[in-house]
C-alpha cells in the first residue's frame, strides 16, 4: 500500500532479492521484450484514435517509460472537463501468455483506496451518522491504543488523516491471517513512533479503523457499502474490494516484480484483511468515474453523492507531511505536500495537485487531479516498485499548462537510482562487517523455541534437516543461515519476501532469552528452559 514511503519501507521494496533459485515463468531481457510486445501488439479499437492534442506522442513517451522502468503492462485514462478524453492499454497483463492490457483491464489500485473509505465516512458525516471530530471510540468502543490518552482523544478525523502517532504496523496484517477485528485489537501494543497529533505518520491500520465505522453504524461491511454507495451508482460494474471475485473474471492484470535481475509474474496477494486501507481493484475506465466525482464536488450526473462540504474536508490540508526522502519523489519540484482524508496534497506550478498513488505486491497505481484546471488522471501498472506513474502525472499536467516538456521519466529514474544505491550500500556496509570464522554460542537445537511479539505474534524457530527454520504463521516460513556470533540471516522462501536477519540474545546461562528480527523487532522466548 504505499510500500515507497518511508526509509525502512523503500530499502524492503528496492532491495535486490537474490536469486537463490531459478523460479519458472523468468522471462529475461525485459526492456527488449517488453518493447517488442509493445510493437507486435494491435492499436486497440477506440483508445488511441481522437487523442486529445496536448496528450500527443504520449504513447511513444509511455511506451518507452514502461522499457526502462521494466513494466509489463499499464492503462491509463485522462478526464478533462468531465469527460474521459483518453484511455487505453499498454503491453501485456501477464509475461508468460502476452494477453494485451486494455482500458478495462483490472489491477489493484492499492492505497489509493484510502480516498474510497475517506468517502464512506463522508456519507456517515452528512447522514448525520457522526461527525469527523467525535472520538473513536464512541462507535469501537473496544478500540485501544497503548496511550490511555490517544485513546480517549482519537477522532474520526485523526484516523483518515496520519497524525496518530502510530507508524506503520503493517506487519501485523501482511501475510497474516488476522481479520479485521483482530488487527484492530492488536494495535494497544504498538508503541507510538511520535507524540499524538504532532507528526505525520503513515499507518494502514487507522484507515481499518475508519472503514469498521461502516458496520457499526450500518450494519453492512465496508466492501459492501462501497459496492452499494459508490460502485453502483458510478457503473463500476467490475470493481471489487478483494482478490477473490478475480479468479472468475476475465481481463485481469498479473502483478509482476523483479526476483535476482528478472521480471516474473508472482501470485495475487490477498489483502481483505486490511480492505478499507488497500484492497480495491479496478480499472482505467471505471476509475475515470471516481476522478469525474471527485472533480465535480461529489455529483455525479445530477446525483450528489457526496456534499460539497464533504469533498472539500478531504481535500483540504490536515497533515503536514515531510518533503525528503522517497515522499518527496512525488512531489520532486514542489514547495510543501500535506495529507487530506485519503489524498496527499501539494502545489505544481502554481497549481493544487491533489493524488495518491498505491502499492501492494506486484501492483503500483495513481489517482491524481488538477482542479483548477479540471484535469484527473489513473494509471495502473503491474510492476512495483515503479515512479513511471508520477513522470506520467507531471508530463500530462504539463501538457495542459504549457511550457516545454520535461523528460521526468529520466529525472525520478536518477533518483530513483539514487536510492537503490543507498540501499546497495547498506548491504555492503553489513557484508563488509561480517565477521568470518565466527561460530553460534551454542548448539544449533538450542536456538530453537517459541518467540513472541506482543503486537505481531509467534515466531517459531525450529530444527530441520540440521539448520534453523523460522515461521510466522502459514506464510512467513524461512531458513537460517549462521553470518557471524549468534547473527543468522533468513531466506524467506516466498522469494517475493526477500531477506531479513536475526540475532539472538542469551542470558547469563547461556539461554536464549530474546531475539531482534528485522522487521519485527524484538521478540522474547516464551519459556527459557533448556
Amino acid at each position: 500500500m504505499h510500500w515507497q514511503n518511508t526509509d525502512r519501507v523503500t530499502e524492503r521494496v528496492v532491495r535486490r532479492i537474490p536469486a537463490r533459485k531459478r523460479t519458472s515463468g523468468l522471462v529475461t531481457g525485459f526492456p527488449a521484450v517488453i518493447l517488442m510486445l509493445l510493437t507486435l501488439l494491435p492499436t486497440l479499437p477506440g483508445t488511441s484514435a481522437g487523442q486529445p492534442a496536448p496528450l500527443q506522442g504520449l504513447n511513444t513517451y509511455i511506451e518507452e517509460g514502461m522499457a526502462t522502468w521494466k513494466i509489463p503492462g499499464l492503462a491509463i485514462a485522462v478526464v478533462k472537463d468531465g469527460e474521459t478524453v483518453w484511455a487505453r492499454g499498454f503491453g501485456v497483463r501477464h509475461l508468460g501468455t502476452g494477453e494485451p492490457v486494455d482500458k478495462n483491464t483490472v489491477f489493484a489500485i492499492g492505497s489509493a483506496t484510502k480516498a474510497f473509505t475517506a468517502a464512506v465516512v463522508g456519507m456517515l458525516v452528512q447522514e448525520n451518522l457522526l461527525d469527523w471530530d467525535d472520538r473513536t471510540t464512541q462507535y469501537l468502543p473496544t478500540f485501544e491504543t497503548s496511550d490511555p490518552y490517544v485513546t480517549r482523544e482519537l477522532t474520526v478525523r485523526d484516523l483518515l488523516t496520519h497524525r496518530s502517532g502510530l507508524n506503520r504496523g503493517d506487519q501485523v496484517w501482511y501475510a497474516t491471517e488476522l481479520d479485521r477485528d483482530d488487527i484492530l485489537n492488536q494495535v494497544r501494543y504498538q508503541p507510538p513512533t511520535s507524540s499524538f497529533r504532532s507528526q505525520f505518520g503513515y499507518n494502514n491500520n487507522m484507515f481499518l479503523a475508519a472503514g469498521q465505522l461502516a458496520p457499526a453504524l450500518t450494519g453492512l461491511s465496508w466492501d459492501q457499502f462501497v459496492h452499494r454507495r459508490i460502485f453502483a451508482p458510478l457503473g463500476m460494474e467490475r470493481s471489487v474490494t478483494s482478490t477473490i471475485p478475480l479468479e472468475d473474471m476475465a481481463n485481469v492484470a498479473q502483478p509482476h516484480q523483479e526476483i535476482g535481475g528478472e521480471v516474473q509474474p508472482i501470485p495475487w496477494r490477498n489483502i481483505d484483511n486490511i480492505g478499507p486501507a488497500g484492497s480495491i481493484n479496478s480499472s482505467a475506465a471505471e476509475m475515470a468515474n471516481w476522478i469525474k466525482l471527485q472533480l465535480a464536488g461529489g455529483e455525479w450526473k445530477g446525483q450528489e453523492l457526496l456534499d460539497d462540504d464533504v469533498v472539500r474536508e478531504m481535500h483540504s490540508a490536515h497533515t503536514i507531511v515531510p518533503l525528503e526522502g522517497s515522499w518527496a519523489l512525488m512531489a520532486p519540484e514542489s514547495h510543501f505536500l500535506m495529507y487530506g482524508m485519503g489524498w496527499f496534497l501539494h502545489d505544481y506550478r502554481g497549481r493544487k495537485i491533489i493524488q495518491h498513488g498505491g502499492n501492494i505486491d506486484g501492483m503500483h497505481a495513481l489517482v491524481a487531479m488538477m482542479p483548477e484546471e479540471d484535469v484527473g488522471l489513473i494509471i495502473l501498472t503491474n510492476a512495483n516498485p515503479n515512479y513511471l506513474t508520477f513522470a506520467l502525472m507531471h508530463r500530462i499536467f504539463d501538457s495542459y499548462l504549457g511550457g516545454p516538456a520535461t523528460d521526468w521519466s529520466a529525472r525520478l529514474r536518477g533518483r530513483f537510482q539514487e536510492t537503490i544505491e543507498r540501499s546497495d550500500a547498506r548491504q555492503r556496509e553489513m557484508e563488509e562487517a561480517r565477521v568470518t570464522g565466527t561460530n553460534p554460542s551454542l548448539p544449533l537445537e538450542r536456538y530453537a523455541g517459541t518467540y513472541r511479539h506482543e503486537m505481531y505474534g509467534e515466531l517459531e524457530v525450529e530444527m530441520e534437516d540440521e539448520h534453523l527454520t523460522a515461521q510466522r504463521g502459514p506464510n512467513f516460513v524461512g531458513d537460517l543461515e549462521h553470518w557471524h556470533y549468534d547473527t543468522f540471516r533468513i531466506h524467506w522462501r516466498d522469494e517475493t519476501m526477500g531477506d531479513a536477519f536475526i540475532t539472538f540474545e542469551l542470558d547469563a546461562r547461556g539461554r536464549p532469552v530474546r531475539a531482534d528480527v528485522q522487521g519485527l523487532g524484538e521478540v522474547e522466548r516464551v519459556g527459557t528452559g533448556g
